[in-house]
């Protein structure tokens, strides 16, 4: 029996490394300065490509503390602070005081902000219309289910991947 559980083991090992080699795959695609650019350019909107990211967090994640953000970005607390700064100058997100602890302050994005993340999730559907053009419905429903839930997964043990 431990022979069987060492090639199950192996197994999973084998499906771990090829999982990760795809993440970073996934990751590295996403986090390709170009790709930002071209999703601006196809939304129509003028935003610095440093606050794109911030932008799309906080309309998904919101409200938020910058403490948060940064941690979920993988950047320096003192730079995302000044990111959100410059999304409220520009009116696209909105800093409110958290419902509970009133020192701390939350970001959540206004109607421009919105219209902006929409206009960008417009284009975003129309470049992921290329990347599935040949997978069949059934199989894009199982991929964004499982995507899904994979993500609920790596939130909710996030403290044990720390």
């Amino acid at each position: 029996m431990s022979e069987n559980k060492n090639v199950q083991d192996t197994h999973i090992s084998e499906q771990m490394k090829a999982l990760h080699g795809a993440l970073i795959r996934v990751v590295s695609a996403l986090n390709r300065p170009r790709n930002d650019e071209k999703l601006i350019a196809e939304a129509g909107i003028q935003l610095d490509r440093a606050l794109f990211s911030i932008l799309i967090s906080i309309e998904r994640l919101g409200p938020i503390g910058v403490v948060e953000l940064a941690e979920r970005a993988g950047r320096d607390y003192t730079t995302v602070s000044r990111q959100v700064a410059k999304l409220e100058k520009l009116g696209l997100i909105i800093r409110q005081h958290n419902a509970i602890d009133r020192r701390i302050r939350e970001a959540v994005i206004s109607r421009t902000g919105k219209a902006m993340t929409e206009r960008i999730d417009a284009a975003r559907e129309q470049m992921g219309k290329v990347v599935f053009k040949d997978w069949p419905q059934d199989e894009l429903d199982v991929f964004v289910r499982l995507m899904q839930k994979f993500a609920d997964a790596m939130d909710s043990d996030a403290s044990m991947l720390e």
